[in-house]
């Protein structure tokens, strides 16, 4: 998994003046250099933990609602977070959670509000995986808007790829003169996903799809859904990918 960099300014901020070294060992150390050790223990899983010692202590101040706040940017969905405190509250307390369910019903209520959420926001609700990026690199052979975030660069790499509805990419082949292909996983939404010459597949959440090598297919969102599923390259000899004519509108629109 890639490392991102965690910036942290708080504590220079609020207490550079007064605690230079606590400042220091706030901004540059806990979270310059642990949180983002990303790549040995993902952001959500960091937001998890802390969030699970913050309620055991029964700290419940403005620490906690910062923690919830960033454990809500870092994919921790309202569903997931009632589900977390509930199996805390068993072994820090009832209490405990009690009054940590008043903050994290805060949190998610003010950033849940669905009139002030982008379409976007919503479909990140949906899942665990982020969006990531608009998928510049790939953009020419996207008919559509997507996302691209890169979740693993070893053994075997996969990225997560998001679609705004409508949004597919062009007909293309993974060459490969043995092994090879690619398989793609549902994660979100729902999408379609077609080889020439057969009928189009529809792709759910827990979907699995096996592209043989050397197979000319295309994959995308449904016209009126976001969509998202990892893509997970398989190794094989003399890979190549090889990017084709679009999904032409007429072609898409005979899909129902």
């Amino acid at each position: 998994m890639a490392q991102t960099k965690i910036v942290q300014t708080a504590g220079k901020e609020q207490l550079g003046d007064f605690a230079p070294e606590f400042a220091h060992l706030n901004d540059d150390i806990l979270f310059g250099e642990v949180w983002s050790r990303n790549d040995l223990l993902s952001l959500r899983d960091r937001s998890l933990v802390t969030i699970t010692s913050l309620i055991s202590q029964g700290l419940t101040d403005s620490s906690l609602t910062y923690h919830l706040q960033t454990a809500k940017k870092n994919g921790i969905t309202r569903t997931e977070i009632s589900e977390i405190i509930t199996h805390i509250a068993f072994y820090a307390g009832w209490p405990k959670a009690w009054a940590a369910f008043r903050l994290a019903k805060e949190v998610w209520t003010n950033v849940d509000k669905q009139s002030e959420l982008s379409e976007k926001e919503k479909f990140q609700q949906e899942m665990i995986f982020p969006i990531g990026e608009p998928n510049v690199a790939y953009a020419k052979y996207f008919t559509g808007q997507s996302y691209l975030a890169p979740i693993s660069s070893e053994q075997i790499p996969f990225s997560n790829v998001t679609f705004e509805p409508g949004c597919r990419n062009n007909w293309h082949i993974h060459k490969a003169e043995n092994g090879g292909g690619q398989m793609l996983v549902g994660v979100a939404g729902r999408g379609w996903y077609q080889e020439e010459g057969k009928e189009p597949v529809e792709i759910l959440p827990g979907t699995v799809i096996n592209i043989p090598a050397n197979v000319k297919h295309w994959h995308g969102a449904q016209k009126d859904s976001w969509f998202a599923h990892l893509a997970f390259s398989v190794p094989g000899e003399s890979t190549d990918n090889v990017w084709l004519e679009p999904v032409t509108d007429e072609e898409y629109a005979k899909i129902h």
